[in-house]
């Protein structure tokens, strides 16, 4: 980590000196390149410094600590080194955050997809409870839930639900609870008091904007429909639903819940630009570093990533080993504690690989 940055301030002076070139200045475009170039590792070389500044001081306090005869000047130097020590720390933690590599997605809206799984009704009712989940989570966090698509269940839970988490960094901090979700729990429908094993899926994608969709239209087949479900008389009596289908890949994409076809096609074209996109990716084994470089987990939605386990009070993280005991609180969006571990997990893991 520490070589990369003395690289860094290198190159950053190398810039700082052909900044002043007159040949360079003459060059408009090769002058903003340098400048651009320049400006982002700014921040790295003043970190660096102040590192390297508190570094020195400790150092030179710890030799006087230890040569010195006079207990007043010993005194002095240990408490120079109890006073620089934990800046030296923050500084140090400030550096492997700006030197680990970022993700473009992190600050893009995130696509969440949750489908009940094994467990029959309960498995729909407990993807009801994950979708209620989500929604006090975005709260909580100033995102906004915008739903595309959703399959009730009679019991008020989902078969099936889509929507968007806007926000800036929603992805970001959503992009770990791709996976597989189980819940352990006495169904309300269940008289002999046994507990069940249910689950249901995760699945969350960066949302692609137009001008990043890479569809080929002429690979586009269209329908519009009637939506179903609630919503009123505009969703009975208009052709507002939209299934966009990419014949290659076979992946179909259903969107009703917008008030208007064109919405609906929008949306539509942007989950399906993801998913054929994630396809893709993963088909050649090649999701990327951005998206996938040592992950916690890959995010597969096969992968079991956690329990909620409802007679213990207790939900765990498989992944990080990570143990709450305030399942009332997570329920109702208060899943920081796994999200935050998991981003430190991801970005100690990037930054191995990028040093």
């Amino acid at each position: 980590m520490f070589e990369k940055a003395a690289k860094i301030k290198r190159e950053y002076e190398k810039l700082t000196a052909e900044l002043s070139d007159p040949q360079i200045i003459s060059n408009n475009e090769l002058f903003q390149k340098k400048a651009r170039q320049h400006s982002e590792y700014s921040e790295i070389v003043e970190i660096y410094d102040a590192y390297t500044t508190l570094d020195h001081a400790i150092k030179d306090a710890d030799h006087m600590m230890r040569t010195e005869q006079e207990k007043e000047l010993v005194d002095m130097a240990k408490a120079e080194i109890e006073d620089l020590t934990p800046k030296l720390e923050k500084k140090r933690e400030e550096l492997r955050i700006i030197l680990t590599p970022s993700d473009p997605n992190d600050k893009k809206n995130a696509i969440v997809e949750i489908r009940a799984g094994t467990g029959g009704d309960e498995a729909g009712i407990f993807a009801g409870d994950l979708y209620r989940m989500y929604v006090k989570y975005a709260e909580n966090h100033g995102f906004s839930i915008e739903t595309v698509t959703s399959s009730p269940t009679e019991l008020g839970g989902f078969k099936e639900i889509i929507f968007f988490v806007n926000g800036k960094g929603a992805y970001g901090k959503l992009r770990y609870e791709s996976g597989a979700h189980r819940v352990q729990r006495v169904p309300d429908t269940e008289t002999s008091g046994r507990v069940h094993t249910s689950a249901a899926t995760v699945y969350v994608l960066p949302e692609q904007e137009e001008k990043e969709f890479n569809l080929n239209m002429a690979e586009i087949r269209i329908d519009v429909c009637r939506a179903s479900g609630a919503g009123g008389q505009h969703v009975n009596r208009t052709e507002s639903a939209v299934r966009a289908h990419h014949i290659p890949t076979g992946i179909e994409v259903y969107c009703q819940d917008g008030r208007s076809q064109i919405k609906n096609k929008e949306k539509a074209l942007s989950i399906l630009s993801a998913r054929v996109k994630a396809k893709t990716e993963g088909d050649e084994k090649a999701i990327t570093d951005s998206e996938r470089r040592s992950q916690i987990g890959s995010g597969d939605r096969s992968e079991k990533i956690r329990t909620y386990n409802y007679p213990q009070n207790r939900v765990t993280d498989h992944r990080i080993g990570l143990t709450s005991y305030n399942l009332e609180g997570v329920m109702q969006g208060d899943i920081d504690q796994f999200i935050e571990k998991l981003s430190e997990e991801n970005t100690k893991k990037l930054m191995e690989k990028s040093i």
